[in-house]
Order: C-alpha cells, then sequence, then structure tokens
C-alpha cells in the first residue's frame, strides 16, 4: 500500500491511498461468503455458491462494494499511522479509482492536530492573587451555621427582609391563569431573591392575610419571559430566632467544646478551601503563560462544534435556573456581542490548551495502569452524582474509555508544568502547589517517582 499526503490548510489534509489488488483478497473472500449465505442458487447449498456463479448471478460490482467497505477503514487507519497524522474528526473518504484486479485508489480529507513546535515550559513565572480570609468571611460562616440550627417563630407584625413568610402565588395575563403559574403553602425568606422579579419588594411591609399584585415576567415555562400580573398572598409571617454563640452551642454545632475552637475550624476550612481556588487560579495563569509564547493554528470545525455546545450548555443551565438569556447579559453586565467574543476567546484556548497538554504527554511520554483509570472513574462518577459501577459501565460500553485517558494524560502533562513553574501570589510569596493535597492542606514532599493520580482532577 501506498499514501500521500497534501496539506489543504494548517489543520487539515487530503490523504491519496493506494492499495494493490492482492490485499483485497482477504476482503474479497469474506465477501463472496456473505453473499452466498445470502443468496439461493439451484443445484448448490446456501454458502456453498462458487465465485463465478455469484458474479453471474448478483454481478461482481456488490461483491467489489462489500470488499470495499470491509477494506477501507484499516487502510485509512494504516495510512493515518504512516503519516503520523492523529485525526480529529470522521474523514470525508471517496474511493476515486477502482481497477479490477488491479488498484484500488481513495482519497480521505480529515481535520488533524496541528502540528506546532512545544516551546520549552521549565521555569514559566506566573502569578496569582493573594489567599485572604477575612474576619468578615468567617463570621458569615458562623452566622450561616446558626442560621441552620435555628427557630421560627410566628410574629403578628409587617414581614421584613430575613423573615420566613408562608405565600401563595398566582401569575396571570389578561386575567387568565398562566398554565403552572400557580403555587400554594410556599415558605420563603424574604430579600432572597432567586424567584421572581419584584417579589421581595412586595413582601416587605405585608402580614398576614394581605394580598398585593405587581408585575414580573415569567421566570420558567413555555412564556419564559413574558410580562405577568402576579398576586402574592401571604398567610403566615415567621421570624428566624438564632441561637447564643457561646460553648454551648459549639458543642450542639460541632465537635468542639468553645467558641473559639469552633471559629478557628471555620477558618482552618476557609483557608483550605481559598488555598484550592488559589491553586486552581495557578493553573490557569501557567497554561496561559504557556498558550501567549505560541501560535497554534485551529481546526474551525472543532471549534465551532465546541462553541455550540458550550453555548447549548449555558442555555440549559439558564432555561433550568429560570434565568432569560437578556437576564443573564443583564446581571454580568455583558452585550450579546461582547458574550459571544468571550465565550469564543474562551473555546479557543481550551482548543489549543488540549493541544499542548497532549504534546506534553507525548514528549514526557506518560502512560497509565487500571489504578489511576479505577480511579478516575470513580472520581468522575462521584462528581456526576452517579454509582461508580454503572458509570464505569456505560463508560465501557459506549466506548468512552479513550476520552478518560485522555483526561488522565492531560491532567499530568498539567501538573508537569505547573510543578516546573515558579508562581507567586501578588504579595511575592511562592505559591505551594507541588505538596497540595485534594483537601487543601500542604502534604510532605512526595518520594521521588512517587505519582500523586489526585493532581489529574485539575485539568
Amino acid at each position: 500500500m501506498k499514501s500521500a499526503v497534501e496539506t489543504l490548510n494548517p489543520t487539515r489534509v487530503k490523504l491519496t491511498v493506494e492499495v494493490p489488488f492482492e490485499e483485497l483478497k482477504p476482503s474479497l473472500d469474506a465477501a463472496y461468503k456473505k453473499i452466498a449465505q445470502q443468496i439461493n442458487v439451484p443445484g448448490f447449498r446456501r454458502g456453498k455458491v462458487p465465485a463465478a456463479v455469484i458474479d453471474r448471478q448478483v454481478g461482481r460490482g456488490p461483491v467489489l462494494d462489500e470488499a470495499i467497505n470491509d477494506v477501507l477503514p484499516a487502510k485509512y487507519m494504516q495510512a493515518l499511522q504512516d503519516n503520523d497524522l492523529e485525526p480529529l474528526a470522521q474523514p470525508e473518504i471517496e474511493v476515486t479509482k477502482l481497477e479490477d484486479n488491479e488498484l484500488l485508489e481513495f482519497t480521505a480529507e480529515v481535520d488533524v492536530k496541528p502540528d506546532f513546535e512545544l516551546p520549552d515550559y521549565e521555569g514559566l513565572e506566573a502569578s496569582v492573587e493573594d489567599l485572604e480570609v477575612t474576619d468578615e468571611d468567617v463570621t458569615e460562616q458562623v452566622e450561616a451555621l446558626r442560621e441552620r440550627f435555628g427557630t421560627l417563630v410566628p410574629v403578628e407584625r409587617e414581614a421584613a427582609d430575613g423573615d420566613f413568610v408562608t405565600i401563595d402565588l398566582v401569575a396571570a395575563q389578561d386575567g387568565e391563569t398562566v398554565e403552572g403559574g400557580e403555587v400554594t403553602g410556599m415558605s420563603y425568606k424574604v430579600g432572597r431573591g432567586g424567584m421572581i422579579d419584584g417579589l421581595d419588594e412586595a413582601l416587605v411591609g405585608m402580614k398576614a392575610e394581605d394580598a398585593k399584585t405587581f408585575d414580573s415576567e415569567l421566570v420558567g415555562g413555555d412564556l419564559v419571559g413574558q410580562p405577568v400580573q402576579v398576586t402574592v398572598t401571604v398567610s403566615a409571617v415567621q421570624e428566624q430566632q438564632l441561637p447564643e454563640l457561646d460553648d454551648e452551642f459549639a458543642m450542639l454545632a460541632s465537635e468542639f467544646d468553645t467558641v473559639d475552637e469552633l471559629t478557628a475550624d471555620v477558618r482552618e476550612r476557609l483557608v483550605r478551601g481559598k488555598r484550592l481556588e488559589q491553586a486552581a487560579a495557578a493553573r490557569d495563569a501557567v497554561l496561559e503563560v504557556l498558550l501567549e509564547k505560541l501560535e497554534i493554528p485551529l481546526p474551525e470545525s472543532i471549534v465551532t462544534d465546541e462553541l455550540n455546545a458550550r453555548r447549548q450548555n449555558i442555555e440549559e443551565q439558564l432555561m433550568y435556573a429560570g434565568i432569560t438569556m437578556d437576564k443573564y447579559l443583564e446581571d454580568e453586565g455583558q452585550t450579546q456581542e461582547e458574550f459571544e467574543a468571550d465565550l469564543e476567546r474562551r473555546v479557543r484556548d481550551a482548543v489549543a490548551a488540549q493541544f499542548v497538554l497532549d504534546k506534553v504527554a507525548k514528549k514526557e511520554e506518560f502512560g497509565i495502569d487500571q489504578a489511576e483509570l479505577s480511579q478516575h472513574l470513580v472520581r468522575r462518577a462521584q462528581q456526576s452524582g452517579q454509582d461508580p459501577q454503572e458509570f464505569a459501565n456505560h463508560m465501557f460500553e459506549h466506548n468512552h474509555i479513550p476520552e478518560m485517558v485522555q483526561e488522565i494524560l492531560r491532567g499530568k502533562a498539567l501538573a508537569t508544568i505547573v510543578e516546573a513553574a515558579t508562581v507567586k501570589d501578588a504579595s511575592g510569596n511562592v505559591v505551594e502547589l507541588k505538596n497540595l493535597l485534594p483537601d487543601g492542606t500542604i502534604g510532605e514532599p512526595a518520594a521521588e517517582g512517587e505519582a500523586d493520580v489526585e493532581e489529574t482532577d485539575e485539568a
């Protein structure tokens, strides 16, 4: 077999493959056997019809078609390997020449990984914000804990911010109740937001048995975004009473004996969380510095597919949250054009990062073992809230394991790049990344050669 490559653009090639006819013989033999099982010819048992008889009865064409369909995938893959090409999508294959008993020629156009020089990633420098946990952060967490143990007490007064009210809601258009626009006996915290525009403002000052109508827009259903008249009726007002912040509360809400110990633990937990956030920012910053050193041509088809997938994902999340795109853009302070430009920039950076990490993994000759794959599958299952065994079965059945393997390799590549870099916070302190554990604590330095599989999670 011979193959030649024509570069159509930096990320798309055209393979021309010539296959000598003798290499089709196994596929031709298989084609004759298959067709022999499918036809009835007087004087011959099913499956025992000679090739010459099949040619007369069925024709040579269907046999050649069957053989070509059988041999093309293998020859295409062989041509990719012979020319060291890594495809990114399904090829467009066309048979361009078929000379019976002599030659088969076909072409395959396909998007491939771009070829680029990987810059030195040793000693990259990046910066991140300082790790800071304020007294206000700690107070907010402690207050949230107190609210978990708070009690609701009915009050005979007007509702105010922070009160809990029991309400009925009816949304109507032109005097007719909107389908799905009626809620009864719902408990709601005044000032919480996230429901329907105008609700919090309407509730402030209302007492039990009061009703009020205001204009708003639907946040869900087929009529999302359409104007409606909402009538809210309050049936009860309750005030939340919080427990005293003392040692007794500390023992009730935690394993600690004193409020000082509880507060110190809350602060430490916040520090660990901020440390993980800082580490994620550091990884992004280092990768961004590396990408700035490169100009990688990107396959537009891959970028377009990823753009469409991300846009659809965002739209679905907004729909589930009951938020229109216009409202989301208003909250983000973006125009539609700015949103699209930002989304495309992030997609292009993400696609380029994948190519870089794949190349680093190949250069470093990373591999994975069964234990790493199993751990990765378990983590992915936990992240998606699925049973690990069911998740693993699904991945195997739908041939997603190569994707899982690629994720692990990219994680190792990213860890290698980050560990070789110097990351400092805004105050000039070096950020510890190499020995950072998944819970946000700093562990002891790993023994030489010891793999830290957990680092693959943040790729």
